[in-house]
C-alpha cells in the first residue's frame, strides 16, 4: 500500500509541475530517438525563419527545448559526426577530412550508440548517421545491434527511383532537380519508411532502444519532389543581404565553394541561379521535415512517445551565397551554428528555448545522464541536463569550432583556423600547421554585427589578446606571443 501511495504521489506531483520529469524515477529505461539532418542551418520556423515551412520540427520544438546557440566542432560531415558520436574534439581524433575514420586514431573508443548497446539497449542505424562515404568500415558496425541500412552512398547517387519513366526535371541548375515523384523516390523518403517499420518492431520488444535516423537532406543536390518546390513561390526568395566577403577578412577564412562551383566550371551562380538554389534548399528542408513528421507520428501511434527522448540535430550549417561562400567548410556563424532540439517525454519546460552556448559533443554526456547510464571517461563535452532543468542556466562560456586550410587538403593542412564563440564575439585565429605561428586573426562583434560582416580585430588589440589566451587554453594550444 505504501508503494502504491508513493507512486501515485509522484505521478501527481509530476503532473502538477512540482517535480521535474528529469528527476522523477522511471518505471523502465528511456528509449532514444536520435534524428540527424545534413547541411541544415537554422532555417526553421521554430528558429524564427518567416518563410520556411517546417511544421513537424516546429511541433517537436514545442515539446522540448530549443537550443538557440548550438555549434558544431567542424563544419564538414565526417569530422562533425565523428566528434559528436565519440564525444571527442577533432584535435583529439586528429580527424579533419572526409577520408579518415575515427578508429584509425582511437581504435577502442566507445561511441554514443555503442555505449547504449553495451548497457542493454537495442541500437539501430537507418540512414546517414556516421559519415556516408570513403571510410573503410562504412560507418561503425560495432555501434549497432543490427547492420546499418541506407547509410553508405554518395549524395550524387540520390537520383529519382520510380516505376516506369522518370518525370522530367523542372529545375535547370545542374545541382537542382524538381521532378513530380513520390517521397520514396529519394533516399529520405525510404529512410522514413524504414524508420516507421523499425518503430513498429520496437513496440513489442523488451529491450529499450536507441534508434538513429539520419536524413540526407537538405544536402546538395537540392532534389526534393516537385510538391515541395510548389509550396514556395520563386518571388518569395531574395538574394543574400551580404554577398561580399567580410570587411578586412583574411583570405584564409574564405574557400573556393568547390562543392557547388565544380558543377559550373568554377563560376559562381548568376542571380537567377542563386534564387533557384535558395528555393531548392528550402524545398529540401520541407521535404526532410515531412519525413521527420512521419517518424514522429509512428512513435506516437506506437505508444512509445511517453518513454522516449527525442534529439534532433544537424551536423553543421550552410552558406547560400553569403560572404561570397556556398556550402560549408568555414568557421563563420552560418556554418558553425546548428539547430538542436532535445525533447524528453512529458517535458516540464516544453516549448521554451535556451541561449546557453552549446556544442554538439555535449549530446553524448547529456544522453548518458538522461538515461542514467554509467559515466564514460574521456568525453570532452558537458552534460546539458542542468540546462534542460533550468533553461536560464549556461552550460559553458565558449563554443569551439575549427577548420583546416585548404578545406579539402591532401596529406596534411597548411594551416588550422580555431574559432571561439563567446556571448558577444566570435574570435578566430589561423595558425600555421607546422610551426603553430598565428598568421591571421578575426574578431566579429555579434552585438553590433550579427552577420559577421566586419572583422574588427585590428581595432581591439587588447580584446584580441584576451580572447587569444582563452582560445589557446580551451584548445590546448601554445599561447600566441
Amino acid at each position: 500500500m505504501l508503494r502504491l501511495f508513493t507512486a501515485v504521489t509522484l505521478c501527481l506531483l509530476t503532473l502538477w509541475g512540482l517535480i521535474n520529469p528529469l528527476d522523477a524515477a522511471e518505471s523502465k529505461p528511456l528509449n532514444v530517438l536520435f534524428i540527424a539532418a545534413d547541411d541544415l542551418r537554422c532555417d526553421l520556423g521554430c528558429y524564427g525563419d518567416p518563410l520556411v515551412k517546417s511544421p513537424h520540427l516546429d511541433a517537436l520544438a514545442a515539446e522540448g527545448l530549443r537550443f538557440n546557440r548550438a555549434y558544431c566542432q567542424q563544419a564538414v560531415c565526417n569530422p562533425s559526426r565523428a566528434s559528436l558520436l565519440t564525444g571527442r574534439r577533432p584535435d583529439t581524433l586528429q580527424l579533419y577530412n572526409l577520408v579518415k575514420h575515427f578508429r584509425d586514431e582511437l581504435p577502442n573508443v566507445v561511441t554514443l550508440p555503442e555505449h547504449f548497446k553495451n548497457n542493454g539497449y537495442f541500437t539501430q542505424n537507418i540512414g546517414k548517421v556516421f559519415h556516408n562515404w570513403r571510410t573503410e568500415t562504412q560507418g561503425d558496425p560495432q555501434s549497432w545491434s543490427v547492420p546499418a541500412v541506407m547509410h553508405y552512398n554518395r549524395h550524387g547517387e540520390d537520383t529519382a527511383k520510380v516505376e516506369g519513366e522518370v518525370p522530367a526535371d523542372q529545375a535547370p541548375h545542374p545541382r537542382t532537380f524538381a521532378r513530380d515523384v513520390p517521397d520514396a523516390a529519394y533516399f529520405d523518403g525510404r529512410i522514413a519508411d524504414l524508420a516507421v517499420e523499425a518503430i513498429e518492431e520496437r513496440q513489442q520488444a523488451e529491450k529499450p532502444f536507441f534508434l538513429a535516423v539520419g536524413f540526407w537532406k537538405p544536402h546538395l543536390p537540392f532534389n526534393a519532389p516537385l510538391d515541395y518546390w510548389q509550396q514556395y513561390q520563386r518571388s518569395q526568395f531574395s538574394l543574400p543581404l551580404n554577398p561580399e566577403p567580410p570587411e578586412n577578412v583574411p583570405p584564409l577564412a574564405l574557400h573556393d565553394s568547390r562543392e557547388l562551383f565544380r558543377s559550373s566550371n568554377g563560376q559562381p551562380p548568376t542571380d537567377q541561379e542563386t534564387l533557384e538554389l535558395r528555393h531548392g534548399y528550402f524545398a529540401a528542408i520541407t521535404y526532410m521535415d515531412r519525413q521527420v513528421g512521419k517518424v514522429l507520428a509512428a512513435l506516437e501511434e506506437a505508444g512509445l512517445r511517453d518513454n522516449t527522448i527525442i534529439v534532433f540535430w544537424s551536423d553543421h550549417g550552410f552558406h547560400l551565397g553569403e560572404h561570397s561562400l556556398w556550402c560549408k567548410t568555414s568557421n563563420f556563424e552560418l556554418d558553425a551554428r546548428v539547430p538542436l532540439i532535445i525533447a524528453p517525454p512529458n517535458y516540464q519546460h516544453a516549448g521554451q528555448s535556451t541561449d546557453s552556448l552549446t556544442e554538439l559533443l555535449d549530446i553524448y554526456p547529456t544522453l548518458v545522464d538522461l538515461c542514467d547510464l554509467p559515466k564514460v571517461s574521456g568525453l570532452e563535452g558537458t552534460s546539458l541536463v542542468p540546462v534542460l532543468k533550468n533553461p536560464e542556466l549556461s552550460s559553458k562560456d565558449y563554443a569551439l569550432t575549427q577548420h583546416p586550410r585548404p578545406a579539402y587538403y591532401k596529406g596534411q593542412p597548411d594551416s588550422m583556423g580555431y574559432s571561439l564563440r563567446t556571448d558577444h564575439y566570435r574570435y578566430t585565429e589561423w595558425r600555421d600547421w607546422e610551426s603553430g605561428k598565428v598568421v591571421a586573426q578575426e574578431l566579429y562583434n555579434h552585438q553590433t554585427d550579427p552577420g559577421e560582416n566586419h572583422n574588427v580585430a585590428a581595432k581591439h588589440p587588447g580584446l584580441v589578446k584576451t580572447l587569444s589566451q582563452k582560445l589557446s587554453a580551451e584548445f590546448g594550444l601554445k599561447s600566441a606571443p
